[in-house]
Order: C-alpha cells, then structure tokens, then sequence
C-alpha cells in the first residue's frame, strides 16, 4: 500500500497528517479530515454502508470515523450529528465515475457552533429557497442556521395574537409586500434543518431594527406598552416553536438606544429563558445579563477578546459579513480568519455565524448569492471552523500573505485548489463568481496624494486577483487619505498571440449600503481607473446602460437609494468581463487604481477567466504570471 504525506498543520493543537495520491476525491475534501490515510492505487465501488451511532466511541462531539475497503463503507459516530457528517464526506469521496478511494478517516470540529444567518426581515426567502441552502449547509458540515426573521422593513413570523404585524400595510413598501411564514412552515425548516444535522436559532431583534413595531402599534417596543405586546408575541412563539426544537432564542438589542435598557434586557433575557432557552445578544448591542450568549460583530471587540480573554460565552461573527467588500476577497479573508481568536473551542470560544445582510432591496432573489461571495464564502468559513487554527491577525485577513514559502500561504492555495474542483463537480449549479486567485503577483505603489509622478512612488510586493488597499497601506504604515493615487503592475505570459477575458474592478460596492463612486462615464471605467497593457489603454468593450449612475459618497441608510436594486454594472463579477489583447511572450499590465473620495472600502480586482458557455466561470487556462 501507497502513502504519500502532502501536509502536516500542528496549528489546531492536533497533528494532522492526510495520505494521498494522484487525483482522488480524497484529495478534494471540504473541510479536510483531521486524520485520512488514503490508497488512491485502489478504485472501489460502494455497494453497502454501515452507519451507525457508537456512544463510547473515543472522539469529541460531532466526531466520526469512515472506512472505505472492499465493496463496504463503515461509518461510526460519536452521535446522531457526527452521522450526518460521516455521510457528507462519503458523497464528496464518490469519484465522477461512482467509485471510492480506499481510505480511512477520523474526523471532529474545532468548534460546536458553525453556522450562516440569513436576513429574512429585510428581504424574503421562500421555504423552497431555504430547504436547498439547509442541504448546502449540511454538506459542508454547518451545524446552525440563524434566522433572522424581523427587521425594520418587516415582521416575518406569523402572529395570531396581534396579525396586524404581518399586515403589508406597514411593512416597507416593496419589500416582499405580506411575506412571513407561518408556524408550519417554521416548524417544516426546523424539521428539514434537524434532519441535516442542523439547529435553527430564530431571532427577533428586539428593540433594535424594529421600526415596523412603531410603525404598526405607534409605541415602541421598549415602551411599556411595547413590552406587553412583546410578551404575547414571544410566548405565543415559543408555545407553538419548542424548546426542544429551538434551544437557543436570539433577541437581537443591537444599534439601537433605549432610556431603560437594564429593565428592557431583563424582560427579554427573563422571557426567553423561562421557556427553557438560551437567550443570545449581539456585542456591541445593549448589555446582557450574565450567561446570555454574545454574538461579536465588531473586530475591535473581536481584537480585544483574541488579547485579553473575555468572561462570557461568544460566537464570532466579526469575520466580516458576507454584504462588506469583494466576494471573491472575502473568500480569501474567511479563511486566513484566526476563528474566535483561538485556535480551538475553550469554553468561552464557542464558534462562529456567517452573516449576510442585505440592506438594499433585492428584486431578483437568485442574485443574492452572486452578488454577495455564495457559496465560495461559505465554504471557507466551513473549512476554518471545522479545523481550527491560528491564521493571521484581523487587521491582515484581507492581504494575501506574499511569502510563497509561508504556512498559511500553502494552506491557503490548497484550499483555492480544493475550493476550486467543489465549484466546478459539486456546485457548478450555484453560480459561484470566484476563481483560484491567490498566486497572482504585483508590485503596488505605496499609495500618496493625486497629482504624485509615478517616477517618485515607492513599490511594494503584494499577491492576490483583488487588492485591498486600505489594508495594504495599514500593512506599510500608509496614512489613508479621502483622495489618493496608486499604481498596480504585473506580467502575464501566453504561448501565441491571444484574447483574454478578466474581471476588472475598481470599486466593490457594499450589499448593506449604496456608498460608490457608481458607474463609469461612458468609454471609461469607474472610480477613474484605468487598465494599460504594453503601454495601449484598454478602454470598456461594451457601452455602459447606465453611466455615471448610482453615485453616492454617503451611506445611504434608510434612505430612498436602498430601495433601488443593484444591477450587474455595478459589480465587476456579476457584468461583462474586460478583453485584453496578449501578444506572444510577455505582456506587461498596469493598472491605475486611485482613491477618488473617502469611501468604506478601496478594493482593486483584475483577475483573468473563463466563462463556459452556461455562463460557469472557472481559471483562465494558459496563463502564466510574474
């Protein structure tokens, strides 16, 4: 028997040694397996499965083990969860041609709680939606999924005690006019998610987010009449949702300020956990009472914790959200991400939520996850929090490491290698905007004011299809200014004169707000970039629908452009790609990236793909750069 070591990570406080060969589907796995010893020589076809729950079996929860020998896959787990697990990996081991390598596998998380949160209140999601995201979820080993199920524009649980809060009538106009669930369907997605090994943690945001609340009884919800009405609303919940069902209970208190918030917490926290559960709150957000668990959306907050410790329980969803920045970055960002800022679950550290918030309307809901990094994202966060380890400083999550040689480096092009043959064997029906990226070299200019020579800048090392450039000037001690220029450049080879296609992008206009410097002008890019190769200016191949649409230098918060549905010129992944003409040999690429106003983010994309004739995008092939 054949055994090849291809890596060992001791940052988990576990050895982890896989042993493979060739190109097998073990190769593959997502998350890898702590332990797998793999003989790819063998190619096997499954014709029975032993599944069973051992108790005794020495590994922590959630933990399983599989053996693939013969025509017989065993599968043994600590309990029911780890089962489900034990599956996921068998369907991701079957090669394209139905068949099994010979392999054994022990297996466990880092961290009791992975999970993705969903914001419903804003923009609905139907049942059918969810169930297909659960089987995703499930498949990557996800264990939660948190539903937020109020926001301002809307209260998406039915109420049979006060139905004038699911009366269209004052929710947002155009916000899924009259969409909730009823208590059927949410014990349906309970039911669905428990069977895939997940838990559902509803949330109702309370008070915060919740200007449908005033707009429908004309008090607030932390009024004492808001409190009445809060508590025949959350007990008819919980009488109709069990504890058993729903062990824990989000009760939001985030961005909001209240003249009783000790009296406000207390009422909810006391509610919640008088129904038996567990009662979480979201940090930064009004102070909970000891043993509510804090839900941490701040990095500062996040820092703090990873330095000194903390005294409560947390799930980290400081990450970064899925609606912030590029998708294809974030990518990159969710899996350099040191989870909870230790290396593995400590008592206090219990994991982590992915959220996606998505503040501006979304007319077209199968654009949401294109838009937003799905499941590219999704399946970083996955691996991260599966494993565990000690990645890279929040301040560094979005700056590919330049050292090639680097441990985090390695791991990182293995996972784009892996994350890769998922999206194009697994997922290619999901339309996922992302490609293998980080090996792409640059010299960037150490950003200076408008106006500067390119003679008299300084240039710098960096790595990556997009550049952050906020980051990397707080990397080179970079002063960030409103108005600044910059310089990009690399080399791209190709065997014969040729076209190529790539995304290029100036700006990555946030999903929670409208803040962009918009559109181009017509025959230009936006934010004023521009794209020279071998010295000829490469100017937009298709004329603009909208130029010069869609600039905002503020966010626009409640405001009417949130209400105006994002369409694909404003994403560099989601419109036409640029052409660039390559001759044979060596060709040099510039790009001028400036900093036009002070803007949330500064964020520069030009990767190279290949659009098939679905509209599937994968690497551009040929390609080799310098």
């Amino acid at each position: 028997m054949k055994y090849i070591e291809t890596m060992k990570l001791r940052t988990i406080g576990v050895l982890f040694m896989a042993f493979v060969a060739g190109g097998s589907a073990a190769q593959q796995l997502i998350p890898m397996p702590r332990e797998m010893r793999c003989d790819t020589t063998w190619r096997l076809r499954v014709t029975a499965v032993d599944a069973k729950v051992n108790t005794r079996l020495h590994l922590p929860a959630e933990g399983y083990t599989l053996d693939i020998s013969g025509s017989k896959a065993t599968l043994r787990a600590r309990d029911s969860r780890g089962l489900v697990w034990a599956r996921a990996t068998l369907r991701q081991l079957e090669g394209a041609d139905g068949l099994y390598p010979k392999v054994s596998i022990r297996d466990w998380p880092a961290f009791p709680i992975r999970g993705f949160m969903h914001d419903v209140g804003r923009n609905f999601r139907s049942v059918e939606m969810l169930k297909r995201e659960l089987d995703l979820f499930s498949q990557y080993k996800l264990n939660v999924f948190h539903w937020h199920l109020t926001d301002n524009p809307a209260w998406r649980i039915e109420c049979k005690a006060y139905p004038q809060l699911n009366d269209p009538r004052f929710q947002c106009k155009g916000r899924d006019d009259g969409k909730f669930y009823t208590y059927d369907e949410i014990r349906d997605v309970i039911a669905y998610a428990r069977q895939r090994g997940i838990t559902v943690i509803p949330e109702i945001d309370m008070p915060g987010h919740s200007r449908f609340f005033d707009d429908t009884f004309g008090f607030s919800m932390a009024s004492p009449e808001g409190m009445k009405v809060l508590r025949k609303c959350l007990e008819e919940f919980f009488s109709e949702i069990s504890a058993a069902d729903c062990p824990y209970f989000h009760i939001g208190s985030d961005e909001v300020h209240v003249d009783n918030p000790k009296e406000f917490m207390t009422f909810c926290e006391g509610i919640v956990r008088a129904h038996g559960r567990t009662p979480i709150a979201w940090n930064p957000g009004l102070e909970p009472s000891a043993g509510t668990v804090h839900q941490v959306w701040n990095s500062a907050i996040g820092d703090t914790i990873a330095a000194e410790g903390c005294s409560y329980r947390y799930i980290d969803s400081y990450q970064g959200y899925l609606n912030i920045g590029s998708p294809i970055l974030n990518v990159a960002k969710n899996f350099m991400h040191t989870s909870c800022g230790v290396t593995a679950a400590d008592g206090k550290a219990m994991g982590g939520i992915l959220c996606l918030w998505n503040d501006v309307r979304v007319a077209d809901k199968s654009l949401t996850f294109p838009q937003n990094g799905m499941p590219g994202c999704l399946l970083a966060f996955a691996e991260r929090y599966w494993r565990g380890g000690r990645m890279l400083p929040t301040g560094d999550e979005t700056l590919v490491p330049v050292n090639t040689a680097s441990e985090v480096y390695a791991s990182l092009a293995d996972f784009e290698r892996r994350l890769a043959w998922h999206r194009d064997r697994l997922l290619y029906d999901w339309d996922m905007r992302w490609v293998a990226n980080a090996s792409q070299p640059w010299l960037v200019t150490l950003p200076t004011r408008r106006g500067a020579r390119l003679d008299t800048m300084q240039w710098r090392a960096a790595r990556g299809g997009v550049i952050d450039m906020k980051a990397f000037c707080q990397h080179h001690g970079v002063e960030v200014k409103p108005s600044m220029d910059a310089w990009m450049r690399t080399e791209i080879h190709v065997d014969a004169d040729t076209t190529i296609t790539a995304w290029l992008g100036f700006d990555s206009p946030g999903r929670a707000t409208k803040m962009s410097h918009g559109i181009g002008l017509q025959g230009e890019w936006e934010a004023e970039g521009r794209l020279f190769v071998n010295g000829v200016e490469v100017l937009p191949r298709l004329p603009w629908n909208e130029p010069g649409k869609y600039r905002y230098h503020k966010d626009t918060w409640h405001q009417a452009p949130e209400e105006v549905p994002y369409t694909a010129e404003q994403f560099c992944w989601m419109r036409q790609p640029a052409w660039l003409t390559l001759r044979k040999g060596w060709n040099m690429v510039e790009i001028y990236c400036p900093r036009v106003f002070d803007a949330t983010t500064w964020q520069v994309t030009f990767i190279p793909i290949h659009i098939d004739a679905n509209g599937h995008v994968s690497e551009a092939k040929g390609l080799r750069f310098r």
